[in-house]
């Protein structure tokens, strides 16, 4: 019996077999996505683009599930996704069914992966100093003052620079995937706030302050060299890390979904690193990784908020 994620993928598939767009652009699922898509479509259409939002987790799956479907000399364009082990071999077979890949990203990449990236690639393009939305937007609508604009105020959620107060509220609305159509449609008319942004914005802020509460409870604090923070995940994981940092001067915060998929914020630009080790990946400042916890450490934690992972990621932060 096929699982539901086999039978999603499947579906997928189908849908990008099937496809009349020339271009199938495969992003991540926050804001920066959603602002590098909203580009795309300034460009290409909304008719000529075919979007696939993806997980950090779920990148080189969906890159391979593409990788093997005809590509008829049609774009696959990828932002905001950084390297994993498996992406030269994904990406060698996209090419040789017929895919022109183009990839943008701001992640910091080893000069080894971008050489071998750049042997099977015709555009790789590679810039820790801008959001995603940003290399997009310069590349694909340079001058244009939308794209600019909806660079411009993504780059200041996603680089951390809070100095645009739309970029706050619309990094929140996109907590909830069923926003992202929505505000993205909103991008191309250089559109940022509406009044269901607002709505949406209203309720969210009201359940993230309970639920950031609720984690910091029940938070774990280890660590000699940084003080880390080891908390559930009840929602927003990023809101929820700044908020435990400001609470107890802490250096990095683990924020931990029941399944052991994290989501690690530091002080110490070290975030990226210590998600590598775990599988994942990300920005110094910011990243994603998994503890990939069995049946009974899913238990365990569900019920005791503690892991014998802790351990291992102290050792791993205090070694950088």
């Amino acid at each position: 019996m096929a699982s539901p994620n086999s039978s999603e993928d499947s579906g997928l598939a189908s849908a990008v077999k099937s496809r009349s767009a020339h271009v199938v652009h495969l992003t991540h699922n926050d804001l920066d996505a959603v602002g590098a898509d909203a580009v795309h479509r300034m460009k290409f259409g909304n008719d000529g683009v075919f979007t696939i939002w993806s997980s950090v987790g779920k990148f080189s799956s969906l890159f391979s599930l593409v990788a093997a479907c005809d590509g008829k000399g049609d774009l696959l364009s990828i932002s905001d996704l950084g390297f994993h082990n498996d992406t030269e071999s994904i990406a060698a077979k996209a090419k040789k069914n017929g895919w022109v890949v183009e990839w943008r990203d701001h992640h910091r990449w080893r000069e080894e992966e971008i050489k071998k990236i750049e042997k099977v690639v015709p555009l790789l393009r590679i810039d820790t100093s801008s959001c995603g939305s940003g290399i997009v937007a310069r590349d694909l609508m340079p001058g244009d003052p939308v794209a600019t604009e909806v660079a411009r105020v993504v780059c200041d959620y996603d680089l951390w620079k809070h100095e645009d107060p739309r970029s706050a509220v619309l990094g929140q609305v996109l907590q909830r995937k069923a926003n992202r159509d929505h505000v993205r449609d909103c991008l191309i008319k250089g559109i940022f706030s509406d009044e269901q942004i607002e709505r949406e914005y209203r309720e969210i802020k009201e359940e993230m302050e309970s639920m950031m509460r609720h984690s910091l409870r029940q938070a774990t604090f280890a660590g000699t060299k940084y003080r880390i923070a080891f908390a559930p995940m009840y929602g927003y994981p990023s809101e929820t890390a700044h908020f435990i940092r400001n609470e107890k001067k802490t250096d990095i915060e683990v924020i931990i979904g029941r399944d052991g998929k994290f989501s690690i914020r530091s002080v110490p630009p070290i975030s990226h690193l210590i998600a590598r080790e775990f599988g994942g990946g990300g920005h110094p400042g910011a990243a994603g990784g998994s503890f990939n916890f069995t049946v009974v450490e899913r238990f365990t934690w569900w019920l005791f908020k503690k892991s014998r992972h802790f351990d291992e990621l102290v050792k791993v932060a205090e070694t950088l």
